[in-house]
Protein backbone atom coordinates (compact mmCIF):
# COMPACT_ATOMS: atom_id res chain seq x y z
CA UNK A 1 0.00 0.00 0.00
CA UNK A 2 2.83 2.40 0.88
CA UNK A 3 4.43 1.76 -2.51
CA UNK A 4 1.18 2.60 -4.30
CA UNK A 5 0.76 5.87 -2.40
CA UNK A 6 4.39 6.77 -3.09
CA UNK A 7 3.98 6.02 -6.81
CA UNK A 8 0.80 8.09 -6.97
CA UNK A 9 2.55 11.04 -5.32
CA UNK A 10 5.55 10.78 -7.62
CA UNK A 11 3.24 10.55 -10.66
CA UNK A 12 1.38 13.66 -9.53
CA UNK A 13 4.64 15.59 -9.15
CA UNK A 14 5.84 14.51 -12.60
CA UNK A 15 2.49 15.15 -14.32
CA UNK A 16 1.54 18.36 -12.63
CA UNK A 17 4.94 19.73 -11.65
CA UNK A 18 6.09 20.65 -8.22
CA UNK A 19 4.02 23.04 -6.19
CA UNK A 20 4.55 26.64 -7.21
CA UNK A 21 7.22 28.51 -5.31
CA UNK A 22 6.13 31.17 -2.87
CA UNK A 23 6.58 34.88 -3.43
CA UNK A 24 8.29 37.25 -1.01
CA UNK A 25 8.28 41.05 -0.85
CA UNK A 26 11.15 42.37 1.26
CA UNK A 27 10.48 45.90 2.47
CA UNK A 28 13.60 47.74 3.57
CA UNK A 29 12.70 50.69 5.80
CA UNK A 30 15.89 51.00 7.84
CA UNK A 31 18.05 54.04 7.29
CA UNK A 32 21.81 54.32 7.25
CA UNK A 33 22.32 56.21 10.52
CA UNK A 34 23.19 53.15 12.62
CA UNK A 35 24.98 49.83 12.38
CA UNK A 36 21.63 48.14 12.94
CA UNK A 37 20.21 49.90 9.87
CA UNK A 38 23.23 48.82 7.82
CA UNK A 39 22.80 45.22 9.00
CA UNK A 40 19.12 45.24 8.04
CA UNK A 41 19.95 46.65 4.60
CA UNK A 42 22.68 44.09 4.03
CA UNK A 43 20.35 41.27 5.06
CA UNK A 44 17.55 42.55 2.83
CA UNK A 45 19.94 42.19 -0.12
CA UNK A 46 21.21 38.79 1.01
CA UNK A 47 17.67 37.47 1.58
CA UNK A 48 16.56 38.75 -1.85
CA UNK A 49 19.62 37.22 -3.48
CA UNK A 50 19.21 33.83 -1.79
CA UNK A 51 15.48 33.62 -2.50
CA UNK A 52 15.94 34.60 -6.16
CA UNK A 53 18.78 32.08 -6.60
CA UNK A 54 16.51 29.39 -5.13
CA UNK A 55 13.77 30.10 -7.65
CA UNK A 56 11.40 32.15 -5.54
CA UNK A 57 9.73 35.23 -6.95
CA UNK A 58 11.08 38.23 -5.03
CA UNK A 59 10.32 41.92 -4.74
CA UNK A 60 12.68 44.29 -2.94
CA UNK A 61 11.07 47.56 -1.90
CA UNK A 62 13.17 50.49 -0.68
CA UNK A 63 10.74 52.41 1.54
CA UNK A 64 10.98 55.12 4.18
CA UNK A 65 14.56 55.85 5.21
CA UNK A 66 15.47 52.68 3.29
CA UNK A 67 15.13 54.63 0.03
CA UNK A 68 18.66 55.93 0.59
CA UNK A 69 20.11 52.43 0.32
CA UNK A 70 19.15 52.27 -3.35
CA UNK A 71 21.65 55.07 -3.98
CA UNK A 72 24.37 53.68 -1.72
CA UNK A 73 24.20 50.12 -3.06
CA UNK A 74 24.59 51.42 -6.62
CA UNK A 75 28.03 52.85 -5.76
CA UNK A 76 30.72 50.44 -7.11
CA UNK A 77 32.85 51.16 -4.02
CA UNK A 78 30.10 49.96 -1.64
CA UNK A 79 30.84 46.50 -0.19
CA UNK A 80 27.30 45.33 -1.11
CA UNK A 81 27.38 46.63 -4.69
CA UNK A 82 27.95 43.18 -6.22
CA UNK A 83 25.07 41.71 -4.21
CA UNK A 84 22.86 44.64 -5.28
CA UNK A 85 23.74 44.12 -8.95
CA UNK A 86 23.08 40.40 -8.57
CA UNK A 87 19.61 41.17 -7.21
CA UNK A 88 18.94 43.73 -9.97
CA UNK A 89 19.96 41.20 -12.64
CA UNK A 90 18.09 38.26 -11.07
CA UNK A 91 14.65 39.35 -12.19
CA UNK A 92 13.77 40.57 -8.72
CA UNK A 93 11.05 43.21 -8.77
CA UNK A 94 12.60 46.43 -7.46
CA UNK A 95 10.59 49.37 -6.21
CA UNK A 96 11.65 52.61 -4.57
CA UNK A 97 9.01 54.61 -2.76
CA UNK A 98 8.50 57.79 -4.77
CA UNK A 99 7.27 59.81 -1.80
CA UNK A 100 10.06 58.65 0.52
CA UNK A 101 12.81 59.14 -2.06
CA UNK A 102 11.66 62.76 -2.32
CA UNK A 103 11.29 63.30 1.43
CA UNK A 104 14.63 61.70 2.27
CA UNK A 105 16.33 63.80 -0.43
CA UNK A 106 17.60 60.91 -2.53
CA UNK A 107 15.34 61.14 -5.56
CA UNK A 108 17.78 63.41 -7.43
CA UNK A 109 20.60 60.93 -6.76
CA UNK A 110 18.83 57.94 -8.35
CA UNK A 111 20.18 56.68 -11.65
CA UNK A 112 18.01 56.80 -14.74
CA UNK A 113 17.42 53.04 -14.39
CA UNK A 114 16.44 53.44 -10.73
CA UNK A 115 13.93 56.15 -11.61
CA UNK A 116 12.04 53.40 -13.44
CA UNK A 117 11.70 51.65 -10.07
CA UNK A 118 9.90 54.59 -8.43
CA UNK A 119 6.49 53.54 -7.21
CA UNK A 120 3.73 55.55 -5.69
CA UNK A 121 0.46 53.82 -6.47
CA UNK A 122 -0.98 54.28 -2.97
CA UNK A 123 -0.81 57.88 -1.79
CA UNK A 124 2.71 58.22 -3.21
CA UNK A 125 3.93 54.94 -1.69
CA UNK A 126 4.18 51.39 -3.08
CA UNK A 127 0.92 49.49 -2.57
CA UNK A 128 1.21 46.63 -0.11
CA UNK A 129 -2.27 45.42 -1.06
CA UNK A 130 -1.09 44.92 -4.66
CA UNK A 131 1.68 42.60 -3.45
CA UNK A 132 -0.62 40.75 -1.04
CA UNK A 133 -3.22 40.25 -3.78
CA UNK A 134 -0.49 38.78 -5.99
CA UNK A 135 0.35 36.24 -3.26
CA UNK A 136 3.51 37.79 -1.82
CA UNK A 137 4.48 37.28 1.81
CA UNK A 138 5.79 40.50 3.35
CA UNK A 139 9.14 40.65 5.15
CA UNK A 140 9.79 44.06 6.72
CA UNK A 141 13.29 45.08 7.79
Amino acid sequence: MKKIVFLLLMTAVVCFGAEPKEKFAIILQSGNETNEGAARAMHALLYAQELAESGYKVALIFDGAGAGWAVQFRDPAHPMNKAYLSVVNSGTVLEICDHCAENFNVKDQLSEQQRNFLSGDYKGHPSLVRFIQQGYQLLIL
